[in-house]
């Protein structure tokens, strides 16, 4: 099949007047069939009282299988020579996204509001890609043939990571709103998730060729990165070998991870040379589970189950770099103090061999005054290094390269034992981080050739996350790390 996808837009929007079909339904072929496979296609059909129209998506072989239907809708006023107006169109485009969020775990979509379409800039495109997002869940979901669903779902997980659909997107979150861009892809994660599942299940791995998705924003002053990746698309950095539970390993399945990177940035012209400063506004990074409460109790071991942030690294870049003359960093976080004391005891006892036994014996403690996160600056090249790692306070030892011991598995008292509700949690009670810039982080500074001024300059943010099980409530010896790589490209206006 043909990785090419039609206009639906342009099609919808040259629709006739329903006195003017000469069919009814009236179809645009999506996939077309072979001798043993169906074809998928997108209808417009007309009520019997030819009042209301509705679209429809149907997989046809031999008998059609409704897969979607939309809300009905009354077509334009007879003045226009459209089925469809602006009003219909931006109706017709909410339907599709609340259709796309009731695939999720949050059924309670009723308080959403969607915005008019009239000034949406690259409004096909945005109008496709909320569309096929829709194909995609309802392929994964609804289609009936297992060949058939491989193969479009194989053509448009392509299509959704191609190049056009991911400009689309940074389009298509703003007009959502930060609230429902959560819910639009937890519910796209979700899918994915079960979807590949299936295919582990069968002994057939799947990989999206970008298992995340991720936009970046530049404005005045400021530098934004998000992204969302499902968990059981993220690449084993390690695990133990013992296999997880069943209920365990669906509760680690379910989750994925949603993280904000947020810079200031801000240009100063100096006499010699012009200063570009960036410093940490925000980093949030959340685990978060895909499916609800009460189907988490009745499959997975424990909605905590999950796994937790171990190191984040970043690393900024300017593209082009023949105008930059010099980089600074900040310090790093302060090495961990050690008070060291000593302890001697005497213990007397009764020795029938002799009239009186005496034994003496002395100890050394150390104590150990070590934060969770420590964070680390360096220098490559013209490349700032930011990182963020979290260690074991008993012994100080890195997370997310190493495991912890058996009789740290078993002890309640661990610190990743209840790490969720502890007092001494490393994470927010949600089980995630928050860094901000008063805490962990110093700016960082490129001075460059006053020749930059009037010109824009690009950045590379590239950056990897590792997310790492070690046992919160449960007993169990399973452990692992995950990771996962993104890169995004922001600006600078040096001016």
């Amino acid at each position: 099949m043909a990785c090419s996808f039609p206009d639906v837009f342009c099609w919808i929007q040259k629709l006739p007047p329903i006195s003017e079909w000469e069919t009814n339904p009236i179809s645009l072929n999506i996939r077309s069939s072979t001798s043993c496979q169906p074809c998928l296609s997108l209808i417009v059909t007309k009520n019997h009282d030819s009042s209301k129209f509705c679209f429809v998506i149907i997989a046809d072989c031999n008998t059609p299988i409704h897969l979607w239907t939309s809300k009905p809708f009354k077509h334009a006023s007879s003045k226009t020579a459209k089925l469809i107006d602006e009003e219909t169109i931006s109706s017709l485009f909410a339907n599709i996204n609340q259709a796309i969020l009731l695939y999720g775990s949050n059924k309670n979509t009723s308080f959403l509001r969607f915005p008019e379409l009239d000034s949406t800039p690259n409004l096909s495109d945005v109008f496709n890609l909320s569309f096929f997002t829709l194909l995609f869940l309802v392929c994964i979901y609804e289609t009936p043939a297992a060949d058939f669903r491989s193969g479009c779902i194989s053509n448009l997980k392509d299509h959704l990571t191609g190049f056009e659909s991911r400009k689309a997107s940074i389009t298509l979150m703003k007009l959502l709103g930060s609230n429902v861009e959560e819910l639009w892809m937890r519910s796209v994660n979700l899918a994915v998730t079960n979807w590949v599942g299936e295919q582990e299940a069968h002994h057939n791995p799947f990989r999206t060729p970008c298992p995340l998705f991720s936009y970046s924003l530049s404005a005045t002053g400021l530098w934004k990165v998000q992204l969302y990746c499902p968990l059981i698309v993220m690449d084993v950095e390690n695990s133990k070998s013992n296999p997880a539970s069943e209920r365990l390993q669906f509760s680690l399945k379910h989750h994925h991870v949603e993280a904000v990177f947020q810079f200031n940035h801000k240009v100063s012209i100096k006499k010699e040379w012009v200063e570009i400063m960036v410093d940490i506004d925000n980093i949030r990074c959340d685990v978060i589970k895909l499916v609800n409460e009460s189907l988490m109790k009745e499959r997975g071991a424990d909605a905590a189950e999950k796994h937790f942030p171990s190191r984040i690294s970043l690393q900024l870049t300017p593209i082009v770099q023949d105008q930059v003359l010099s980089l600074s960093v900040g310090k790093s976080s302060e090495n961990p103090q050690k008070e060291i004391g000593v302890d001697k005891s005497i213990e007397a006892s009764f020795e029938p061999s002799v009239p009186v036994g005496l034994k003496v014996s002395a100890g050394e403690s150390t104590t150990v005054s070590l934060k969770p996160w420590k964070f680390e600056e360096s220098v490559y090249g013209y490349s700032a290094n930011l990182n963020w790692f979290l260690h074991d306070s008993m012994d100080g030892k890195e997370v997310f390269s190493s495991k912890p011991s058996k009789f740290a598995m078993i002890n309640p008292k661990s610190w990743f034992k209840n790490r969720y509700s502890s007092a001494l949690r490393p994470f927010t009670r949600q089980g995630g981080i928050v860094f901000a810039g008063d805490e962990y982080g110093e700016k960082v500074w490129w001075k460059v050739d006053k020749g930059a001024i009037g010109k824009t300059i690009e950045w590379e943010i590239r950056g990897w996350i590792w997310l790492t099980y070690w046992p919160n409530k449960r007993i169990t010896f399973y452990n692992e790390t995950r990771r996962l790589e993104f890169r995004e490209i922001v600006t600078v206006d040096v001016a």
